[in-house]
């Protein structure tokens, strides 16, 4: 997976990284300043992770940048203008595109697709012969293999989208005036974000795949790409954006489209959803899989998850508190560091 953040870094990543060091404020970011910003991030990530909290390292790294140029006075406004509005434009559109997912594609992908998982090893090695070779686990089928190997390549795709967003946090203040070449920045980075990864950031991933949410494979499949595929999109045009804020708001989404399913369109449109019950619940559960969907406008089976075992809404409501303590918090510091301490910038 490591190899894939490198991978989104090097290529999408540099987009984002020349808005970092050079489009949010106006004179070239410094090596002392640089080291000062990433100094601010990485200790609010670092306490975050220990404890772990969520915390959007796009957002905060715009933060502590924009607060280099508020008390230096270089602020691009235009740029940081752009940057927030796609903060906020981007929930909506994982939500509303969740929402088309979870009510007219995910139930009837769901009856369709069957990802099958069998007791035993995925695959062993056989030491039959001279040379051991890998071989099929007792109850390995091949549809295990085919749907393990759908998950493996939406594992690394998610991993580019993670390379494309973060790797430039970390590289971006090191690229600047008498600072690293961009390619070493990379490195460097990437190196960092994948030692993170195995070790403090086992925290966060707990937060993230226990407390967050609990949904099925199939569910968290269509969440992995829709964020991922916004994610890269808006890296690819230079803007900084958090991964998690996409995969929340699409989470968020798929389990909404899935409790509107009892009311149809024009019930929804005209408020006439009097004869209709609308289910909190929102994605049918695993178990489910190859049951006929139910039709747009009709109940939903008893079996669907109810709304709490499709999101912790307490767990969204500290992700979505992060997006906006995050990044003023380390502007804020930035600000307060760089008006005491003039000549490092």
């Amino acid at each position: 997976m490591t190899f894939f953040v490198f991978l989104g870094g090097w290529t999408v990543g540099r987009n984002v990284m020349d808005t970092l060091s050079e489009g949010i404020i106006t004179i070239d970011l410094t090596l002392s300043a640089g080291v000062a910003v990433l100094f601010f991030i990485g200790t609010g990530i670092l306490i975050a992770n220990i404890f772990g909290v969520p915390v959007p390292t796009s957002m905060t790294t715009v933060g502590a940048i924009a607060g280099l140029g508020l008390a230096t006075d270089t602020l691009n406004y235009v740029t940081i203008a752009e940057i927030v509005s796609w903060w906020v434009v981007t929930p909506i559109i994982g939500f509303w595109v969740g929402g088309i997912i979870g009510r007219y594609i995910y139930p009837e992908v769901n009856r369709r697709v069957q990802i099958e998982k069998s007791d035993g090893p995925l695959l062993i090695l056989d030491r039959d012969g001279t040379i051991p070779k890998p071989a099929f686990g007792p109850n390995t089928t091949w549809s295990e293999i085919g749907s393990t190997a759908v998950v493996l390549v939406i594992g690394c795709y998610m991993a580019f989208s993670a390379g494309a967003s973060n790797v430039p946090n970390a590289a971006a203040p090191l690229v600047g005036e008498a600072g690293l070449e961009a390619n070493i920045a990379i490195v460097i980075a990437t190196l960092a974000i994948g030692f993170g990864g195995f070790t403090i950031a086992r925290r966060t991933m707990d937060s993230v795949g226990g407390e967050l949410s609990d949904i099925p494979l199939l569910a968290a499949l269509f969440v992995m790409v829709t964020a991922s595929t916004i994610t890269t999109l808006l890296s690819w045009i230079g803007i900084p954006i958090s991964l998690v804020m996409a995969t929340v708001m699409t989470i968020v989404g798929i389990g909404w489209g899935r409790a509107t399913r009892p009311v149809t369109f024009r019930e929804a449109v005209t408020r006439d959803t009097e004869q209709s019950e609308i289910v909190p619940g929102a994605i049918t559960a695993e178990e489910m899989e190859g049951e006929p969907a139910a039709p747009i406008g009709e109940e939903e089976p008893e079996e669907v998850l109810n709304a709490g075992d499709l999101f912790n809404p307490r767990a969204v409501m500290k992700y979505v508190s992060m997006w906006i303590i995050g990044p003023a918090v380390s502007t804020l510091l930035a600000y307060g560091f760089f008006i005491l301490v003039p000549g490092v910038a």
